[in-house]
């Protein structure tokens, strides 16, 4: 079959990154391979070159079909070019392109051919949008296929029509659920929705295409009950329980993304051009708006600690093949269970096989979760071997200790281990608060001790502290950085201190929360304050959820060599065994580890001071580590406390946060809490240099 005219002429241009390509069929594959990047994006560039192709096509000359498809192997398209968003000077700017957008994938649905997309791996953001805009979508049916709308995350919503084209796809609920929570899909769950419409092997995705461009089947509609789900008389209550769910996570003052979705599809839906339209003004709006900006400087922040953990120039960057972790409680056995899942081999050491068991359960419980296929799942189990004896010691790359948190227990581990394991093995401790010049002491080799401190829930919180001592060799930490980037964490470099960076900086915040308990605060009021602040959990609940006998533990470690001062409430109760949610009683009381709400709970509403002084004493203790060089930099810092605390994301930071408030006026408060509250707030020395670098 002879190519059309378009088909010649697309193929006579050179694009830098859109490869049209007319098969012997007839079909035109657009192949996207984005030139100097590893990944697809719709940057502006990409745009302008796939409009130029798609004003080629006239009614006589377009091809028998068009397959959009990615040369990348790690994805399909990952959505827009993030960066280009800090280049947008105002929100008339940023509308103007949102339209462009919105014209493009306009184009592509109103193309008189059948349309595939053709999705391996990411499929995000725009690209999925692209995808939605096409007449099939057919999805390799993989572990690494994921789907999704992530916008939500940064602040905003789609923007190229996804709001209007997935609820009438898949009905609202569905549709709703993923752009407002950014989750992704795996291709068999999409397949169910209806988001797409196979999920096939590796193996056979070409010829699924063609055969869908030759046969053109009926595309998927929504069943009867899923187009009810978008009627004008339905959508104002599903509105009201969809913006309800929402306030249980997100307040509209903090992220007003989710909620601008819901207005947008329940204003609107029966208009889909009006709905564009409105959707672009939308998005354009909130891109300027603040928790935007400091949302995608969090997005930033993180690829800045994924770039950390790419080795730069060495020749040949740290890769481990198997680990041993020896401690299979909740810490030690999820650390083990997480290295599994990504794909590593795991012998776990304990002396307990009770223990181990619990562990094995437990992994069992996140590979189900995480994998979504009964073969992956038994993988990964076959990859988790219990250990009593510690056999896997001599064949590992890397060990990491995960025993309890006492520095004696923990010297004796490591003088038995370490003439066990290879020379190039790297020995890592998971301590919290101990510092390494101690630990290192009973060792031959003290320079090969490296700290790789993980955050509890393992599966959920991203960040790991690498932590250097005096002694701490520099290629060993660098390739425990890289280990860190193997397993899918994001490493920040730390030097060894009481508390490393997160617990120092987190404790004097909780510490603060306890001593207003101590002067009749109630609990709920504290932590209402903390919440209203934009923080996941209060100060007293995430005490109880940590322990409270391990709060005690990391506060008398900072009090030796820090001006910290140990409330008495808190050693009572851990005197009487009131240690939080593991004891049923701490700040609050729990039954199978959830929170009830007391009867003597008194509704007090919180004042501003509160939070002044609980995010006071956080930032200046973060002031003070930045001084003291514990991190390389503010922005170091900032990714630190967000991924490793939860701290509200939509402030951009703790020293952001006090940088957009002014240094001057966040000194000032600090003063005068100091007058009122004591010298534990008075400001550090390490201010005057903020301020002057400002």
């Amino acid at each position: 079959m002879s190519e059309t005219a378009s088909d010649k002429n697309n193929q006579k241009k050179n694009y830098n990154n859109w490869k049209p390509n007319t098969d012997s069929e007839g079909v035109l594959w657009l192949h996207l391979d984005q030139a100097n990047s590893s990944t697809n994006v719709l940057n502006i560039e990409v745009l302008e070159e796939l409009e130029d192709i798609l004003l080629n096509f006239t009614s006589h000359t377009l091809p028998i079909g068009i397959i959009f498809v990615s040369d990348k192997a790690n994805g399909f398209i990952a959505g827009a070019d993030v960066k280009e968003f800090l280049e947008v000077k105002d929100s008339h700017q940023a509308e103007q392109h949102i339209l462009r957008g919105q014209k493009i994938m306009d184009s592509i649905e109103a193309l008189n051919c059948p349309t595939v997309a053709l999705i391996h791996g990411f499929c995000m953001g725009g690209g999925f949008e692209l995808a939605l805009a096409c007449d099939y979508r057919i999805a390799d049916d993989g572990p690494k296929t994921r789907l999704s709308l992530p916008e939500v995350q940064l602040g905003i919503h789609p923007g190229f029509g996804g709001t209007v084209r997935l609820p009438r796809l898949i009905g609202a609920p569905a549709a709703m659920d993923l752009m407002l929570t950014g989750k992704p899909l795996v291709a068999k769950k999409a397949k169910k929705l209806g988001a797409i419409d196979h999920a096939v092997p590796t193996r056979h995705l070409k010829s699924a295409a063609i055969r869908t461009i030759m046969e053109r089947p009926k595309k998927h509609k929504p069943s009867t009950l899923h187009k009810l789900t978008n009627h004008t008389f339905v959508r104002p209550l599903l509105a009201k329980m969809m913006r309800k769910k929402v306030a249980k996570k997100a307040r509209i003052e903090h992220y007003p993304a989710p909620y601008a979705i819901i207005d947008l599809w329940a204003s609107y839906f029966d208009k889909p051009s009006s709905m564009l339209q409105h959707e672009a003004k939308s998005l354009a709006q909130l891109v300027m708006g603040d928790t935007s900006q400091n949302l995608i400087r969090v997005f930033f922040l993180r690829d800045k600690l994924k770039t950390l953990g790419k080795g730069g120039l060495v020749e040949k960057p740290f890769k481990a093949q198997h680990v041993h972790v020896i401690g299979a409680g909740v810490m030690g056995g999820d650390i083990a269970a997480w290295c599994a899942l990504q794909g590593l081999q795991v012998t776990l050491q304990d002396r307990s096989p009770e223990v181990i068991g619990k562990a094995i359960g437990r992994a069992f419980t996140l590979f189900s979760r995480k994998l979504h296929n009964p073969l992956l799942v038994t993988a990964a189990m076959d990859r988790l071997l219990p250990d009593m004896n510690g056999t896997g010691i001599p064949k590992a790359d890397v060990v990491i200790e995960a025993i309890i948190e006492n520095i004696e227990a923990k010297q004796s581990l490591f003088r038995e281990i370490e003439p066990r394991m290879k020379k190039s093995a790297l020995l890592t401790t998971n301590t919290s608060s101990i510092p390494l010049e101690e630990l290192c002491l009973t060792l031959d080799t003290p320079s090969r001790l490296v700290g790789l401190h993980f955050f509890n829930p393992v599966a959920q919180m991203p960040l790991i502290e690498i932590v250097s001592g005096k002694n701490t060799d520099t290629d060993i930490a660098r390739k425990t950085t890289e280990f860190a980037t193997q397993i899918d964490r994001l490493p920040i470099p730390v030097k060894s201190g009481p508390g490393f960076l997160v617990n120092r900086i987190l404790m004097p915040y909780m510490l603060e929360a306890v001593k207003m308990k101590e002067e009749g605060v109630p609990a709920n009021t504290i932590d209402k304050a903390a919440l209203n602040f934009g923080m996941p959990m209060g100060p007293l609940h995430l005490a109880d959820t940590v322990g409270l006998d391990i709060c005690l533990h990391v506060a008398e470690i900072l009090a030796k060599d820090l001006e910290v001062e140990v409330p008495n409430s808190l050693r009572t109760m851990v005197g009487t065994g009131q240690l939080g949610v593991k004891s049923g009683q701490g700040f609050y009381h729990y039954k199978k580890g959830k929170k009830e709400k007391s009867k003597k709970e008194v509704d007090q509403a919180p004042d501003e001071e509160m939070v002044d002084r609980m995010m006071g004493r956080m930032i200046n203790e973060a002031v003070a580590c930045l001084r003291e060089g514990v991190v390389d930099n503010a922005d170091l810092l900032d990714a630190g406390i967000i991924f490793g605390t939860g701290f509200a994301p939509f402030r951009g930071g703790p020293l952001h946060y006090a940088n957009t408030k002014g240094y001057k006026k966040f000194v000032e408060r600090l003063a005068r809490l100091e007058s009122s509250h004591g010298p534990m707030f008075k400001p550090d020395e390490g201010w005057s240099a903020l301020s002057a670098a400002s």
